[in-house]
């Protein structure tokens, strides 16, 4: 017997120049209601979980790996559309959104209601890693099984970050890749507006 369980939102990946790798999750629509959580990985591969709430910690921590787990508050701002404002504990980000890539505009032609559909992300798991070497399914923490529905995406064009008022640097690649699940997010800097789904056995 399985359940699965739905997550609609964004997720937005970037590397920094010190070598500090940020992967932000944005869900208006959840099982667990609005949140935001955020995965940081460290130049020294120490991997970090900003949760807002235990709920949210016990869940993400249940699907994906971390060395440490921290329960602070998480604020996304985009009343600016073109801009991502980021305060999370230590962590304070800016990024500004720039063009939508050739790989964008692919992604914008499948319908979102097939774009969301699990056996549909299934069958583009093969494509998807021969021509970009990113998963859209795999096997998650304890038993778990995720699909990433994802359906447009835009390169960021800059990223102000820093971490207990440390300069991060500016943007770069997320390379290495990050290592919390199955799969990374893209190397290239970017914002992806996704449908997550995970069957939890």
């Amino acid at each position: 017997m399985t359940t699965r369980l739905r997550f609609d939102g964004w997720i937005l990946g970037t590397g920094t120049t010190s070598g500090t790798r940020v992967v932000l999750g944005h869900w208006p629509r959840s099982p667990l209601g609005p949140f935001s959580d955020v995965m940081v990985q460290r130049p020294d591969g120490h991997r970090v979980l900003l949760a807002p709430t235990a709920e949210v910690a016990e869940f993400v921590g249940a699907t994906y790996s971390f060395d440490e787990v921290r329960l602070v508050e998480v604020a996304v701002d985009r009343s600016d559309p073109r801009a991502w404002t980021l305060t999370a504990g230590p962590l304070q980000l800016r990024a500004t959104v720039g063009r939508r890539p050739a790989l964008g505009r692919l992604l914008r032609l499948v319908p979102a209601p097939l774009a969301r559909r699990p056996a549909w992300v299934g069958l583009i798991d093969a494509p998807a890693r021969l021509l970009t070497g990113l998963r859209t399914r795999g096997s998650a923490g304890n038993g778990r099984t995720e699909w990433y529905g994802v359906q447009d995406l835009h390169r960021l064009a800059t990223v102000t970050a820093s971490w207990d008022g440390e300069p991060l640097g500016a943007v770069a690649p997320v390379q290495p890749p990050v290592t919390f699940g199955f799969g990374s997010v893209p190397p290239d800097p970017s914002v992806v507006r996704v449908t997550t789904t995970v069957q939890v056995p």
